[in-house]
């Protein structure tokens, strides 16, 4: 995380977008790290990668839900309560199951 400018990597607000909410865009992922205006071609790319690589499941309408990967993570027993709470290293055992990821909700 950039702390002058508290602004984060995409893939990680992603991520973390994914696991809370159970659907990513770039317009979320954009407020969720702070970034500055214009970069949306680059959380695109980011999502699109993503995908490519089975984190996300394209969802239609630009959107993107947890792929096989994500949903498979060993970080699946995490509490994600904390996750906008500067980070992963607040987070703690106990978090959300793989069906609430799959319905999006954070349980």
């Amino acid at each position: 995380m950039c702390r002058e400018m508290r602004r984060e990597p995409a893939w990680v607000a992603a991520i973390r977008l994914a696991m809370l909410r159970g659907r990513v865009t770039v317009e979320a992922v954009v407020e969720e790290a702070n970034l500055l205006a214009g970069r949306e071609r680059t959380v695109r790319d980011v999502l699109g990668t993503m995908a490519e690589r089975d984190l996300l499941d394209a969802a239609g309408d630009g959107a993107y839900v947890p792929g096989p990967v994500l949903i498979e993570s060993d970080r699946y027993d995490l509490d994600f309560s904390k996750a906008s709470d500067n980070g992963t290293h607040r987070w703690e055992s106990g978090g959300p199951t793989r069906s609430d990821a799959r319905s999006g909700s954070p349980s």
